[in-house]
This record gives C-alpha cells, structure tokens and sequence, in this order.
C-alpha cells in the first residue's frame, strides 16, 4: 500500500453539525453520544457569545475530546482557534493524552454560515492530512422550520449545503405544514437525505460517511454520495399538496422573480427562492486543462454564490473517473478513483447548488471553454465569451 494511501486511511472524519438555534442540535449530540457507534468521538462545540453553555447539557463519560470554542461565530474569528484546536488534539492524541478518538463532530453555533468552516478543513494543509471532511448535518425545526427559512439566510444556506436534513420535533408539528417544509427541503436541496427524527433519536450510520467521498471505500459508493438521481424531475413542483413557495415563479437569468410571480403573503422573505439545485451531464470525455479552467472562471466571477458542487468526471488521458468537490471558491484536491462505479457508463456528472446563478449561465461558461478547446482559441478568449449575455 502506498504512502499516500496510509494516509487517507489515518485521517479523522469529521462530521460538521450545524442547524439554526434551537433546531435540536444539542439534543441530538447529546443522543448521538450515547451510542456505540459514536463512543471513540472528540466533540467540539462553537457557541456564539463569552460564556459557553451548551457543552453543560452534553453528556460525555469523560471531556478529553471535549472542546467549547467561545470567542465567536465559526464564520468569522474563530477559524484560527478551530485549525489549532484540532491540530492540538490530535497532537495529544499522538502522545496518548487523550483517547485515541477516531472521529469528530463539530458542532456550529445556529448562527453560523457553515462555508467557512467547510472552507478550513478542505484548504489548511495541516488539518487536510490529518482530517477529511465526512459530511454535513443539517437540523431543521419541523415546527418552526418555514419561518425560519422565510426570515434568515443563514438557515438556507444551511439546508443548502447538508448532506443529510434531519427534521426534528416532528411529534408536535402540524402534519400538513410538515409535508409542506419537506417538499421545500427536497426543491432546496434534492440530494439531500431528509429523515423525520423525534427527541433526538437517530442511527448513526444514517449520518456518518454521509457527504465528500472517502478514498476508502468501494468507488460504487459515489453513486450514493452524488445521489444524482434525486436531482431527476427536482423541478417538478405538481406535488398536489397545495403549497406555495415561489418555486413556479418566473426568474431572469440570475435567479430573480419576473414580473409574473406571485407573493405567498405568508412567506415574504423567502429566500430560499434564490436557490438553485440541479445535476449537469457531460458525453464526451473533458480535457483536465479546460474543464478546470471553466471552474476557475465561475469561481473568479460568482464564487460566493457557488455553494456547493461535487461530482465525477471523465477526464482525457486516463481511465480513472476524477471526483471533485467545491464549496464556494474552494475547491478540494480532486480525487482519483480506482474504476467507474457504473460501468461502462462513463459520463461525467456534476451537482451544482447555487444562489442567484441559473442553470443556463452554468451551461453557458462549461460551453464556452469546451468550444474555445475545439477552436483552439485560448483560455481568456473562453472566459470572455462566457461572460456575454
């Protein structure tokens, strides 16, 4: 086995929990905790605000993986603490003063846009041979869930960029109004898992290796982490459930409401309107050169608004499918993998989910690149024909 396959195998997943307050997210850490699947875990927890309290309602045998992160939000200060708090306890965990965790969860403070802290454990070298990203968690109050995506960004983004939805205190919600957040979930974020949890209760493995793909195992598991298939008719709205969200609404290219939108009264600021989600397929194999160029472009010019994007490409000069991953304007070190997961089907596959960027300005860039290739134009040429309307 390869040095470099030693080290995918020894680095600590880590799950990123996150949710807007009082979700259920400590409840369901506090449930998770308890579990056998999750008893060699280090926690930490980021609480917004001087003194910490949330890590008092966690109950641990022992607090050596326990961490509270006080000085502020994870979108913001707290990142330097965050890469030297993991840096340190996995140094303890070297020398044996801690327990040997083979796990950890990072709990966000409700508050939180969860880019950031994606961001820092893709790009800081130090964390990335140490750790790799396993996925993201998302709690959506089944009660409170739709107002809250109504009234913050910041929930949005957070259902946007989950691997895994976990709708909570759905014993005490309206059954009807329950449907009604599930289906805007699933619009906001098709490849999304969404499971119905009550007090917190919840198999383990219905979470974990839940998002970026792990070089360890089988390579037919990207069909699972792409979760392509959800993303087929995602925008067919005909749920005959009689809610309405702005999701039939006309948008300009940039994702706004024509003037042929109607306004839910009750939903005024619904932010999630400006979310995009869909699964783009590619015939023909790409040349490594362009298809990255065409990334560095979207990046340049709307990154922010790139929330997320992962997929598999068949890229020229090699057999080998390429997994990439994206959050925003970082990307992770693309992947090779061993064989294609289906086959001789060897298209490439990649999940985009934006904000106020259609579908057709993703198609436009990809296309413009791929055309400069044929036409042995060069690369700027590409990026300056991408950007005309």
């Amino acid at each position: 086995m390869s040095d470099t396959q030693n080290a995918a195998e020894q680095r600590i997943p880590v799950t990123v929990l996150t949710g807007f307050l009082g979700s259920g997210k400590t409840t369901l850490l506090n449930k998770l905790l308890r579990r056998p699947e999750l008893a060699d875990t280090a926690v930490i927890i980021n609480e917004f605000g001087e003194i910490g309290l949330d890590h008092l309602l966690v109950e641990k045998s022992d607090d050596e993986g326990m961490v509270t992160l006080n000085s502020g939000c994870l979108c913001c200060t707290v990142r330097g603490d965050l890469v030297r708090t993991m840096s340190e306890l996995f140094l303890k965990r070297s020398r044996g003063e801690v327990s040997q965790f083979k796990r950890m969860v990072v709990e966000t403070t409700g508050l939180a846009d969860p880019a950031p802290i994606l961001h820092t454990l893709m790009t800081d070298p130090l964390l990335a041979s140490r750790y790799r990203l396993d996925g993201v968690v998302t709690t959506v109050d089944g009660v409170n869930g739709a107002s809250t995506l109504d009234n913050h960004e910041e929930a949005v983004k957070q259902a946007a960029v989950a691997d895994r939805l976990l709708l909570t205190k759905v014993d005490i919600a309206d059954a009807p109004k329950l449907d009604d957040l599930k289906h805007r979930l699933h619009h906001l974020n098709p490849g999304a898992e969404a499971i119905s949890i009550t007090g917190g209760e919840i198999d383990p493995n219905a979470i974990l290796n839940a998002g970026l793909y792990n070089p360890d195992t089988k390579s037919a598991d990207v069909k699972r982490w792409l979760h392509e298939e959800a993303y087929e008719g995602s925008h067919d709205h005909g749920h005959g459930h009689g809610h309405h969200h702005g999701h039939d609404h006309k948008h300009d290219d940039h994702g706004h409401e024509g003037a042929h939108g109607e306004q839910d009264p009750h939903n005024v600021n619904r932010h999630d309107d400006r979310i995009k989600a869909f699964c783009m397929t590619f015939d023909e194999p790409m040349s490594w050169s362009t298809v990255a160029a065409a990334f560095d472009a979207l990046v340049t010019y709307r990154g922010p608004d790139l929330l997320r994007m992962k997929g598999i490409l068949n890229v020229k000069d090699t057999d080998k499918p390429v997994v990439i991953h994206g959050v925003q304007h970082v990307f992770h070190p693309p992947a090779t993998l061993d064989a294609w997961p289906e086959g001789d089907d060897r298209k490439s596959r990649v999940v985009f989910i934006t904000r106020d960027i259609a579908e057709s300005t993703i198609r436009k860039v990809f296309a413009s690149f791929f055309d400069a290739e044929k036409k042995g134009w060069g690369q700027e040429n590409a990026a300056s024909q991408a950007q005309q309307p």
